[in-house]
């Protein structure tokens, strides 16, 4: 997962004057800092204004509470995410090579940010309505581009598609869980692609359907 400025730097903004946007931008990378090194639950408000170099007052300005910084950093960064995975995928290719592009796109995303996204996997359950909707809309996006994938004339000339919401809410799940155990062990998520492209093909292949 991706947010819009890359981990390195995130330390380096200057704390010179700034616009709204600028201030704004450099609240949601404290936040994201704070989680790879603390995790969202051990990170306070306090600690993100000092990663962003700025003030408590600058951050309500912007935020009603970390709960809500936590949301628009998600917001954007699962945004980033489909992107990504989206623009990997070659449509005219085989079914089987589309499905590889978008598990490892996904797993790239992944490795850019372990952090955000085994807090995205693991806190935003226990969070209010506002963090449950946003999981809920994400799932639904992710949804919707898997659907779109697979419902094309090379999958159906291949015998394959169009797959079932449950089909792909299955799929995503696994993939979730299987992203949050690793980052946990303090494994590397790359080391399972050939497993989550190969149960992805079983999952989404012609008996799945069938």
């Amino acid at each position: 997962m991706t947010t819009v400025r890359s981990l390195h730097d995130r330390e380096a903004v200057p704390a010179a004057a700034d616009d709204t946007g600028g201030f704004r931008q450099r609240l949601l990378d404290g936040l994201a800092a704070s989680i790879a090194e603390k995790g969202y639950r051990g990170t306070t408000v306090a600690d993100i204004v000092r990663r962003a170099r700025t003030s408590r007052r600058t951050f309500y300005e912007h935020f009603t509470s970390k709960e809500e910084c936590f949301i628009v950093l998600l917001t954007a960064a699962n945004a980033e995410m489909i992107r990504r995975v989206s623009a990997a995928v070659d449509q005219t290719a085989p079914w089987t090579t589309q499905v590889r592009q978008a598990i490892e796109a996904w797993i790239a995303c992944v490795e850019s940010e372990p952090a955000i996204m085994l807090s995205w996997i693991r806190d935003v359950p226990s969070l209010g309505d506002a963090a449950r909707r946003l999981q809920r809309e994400v799932m639904e996006a992710f949804v919707s581009v898997i659907q779109t994938f697979c419902d094309t004339e090379e999958w159906r000339a291949a015998g394959v598609g169009p797959v079932s919401r449950q089909v792909v809410i299955m799929l995503l799940g696994g993939l979730r869980e299987l992203t949050a155990t690793t980052v946990e062990d303090g494994g590397r998520v790359r080391d399972f692609t050939e497993v989550a492209v190969q149960s992805s093909i079983a999952l989404l292949g012609p008996r799945a359907e069938a």
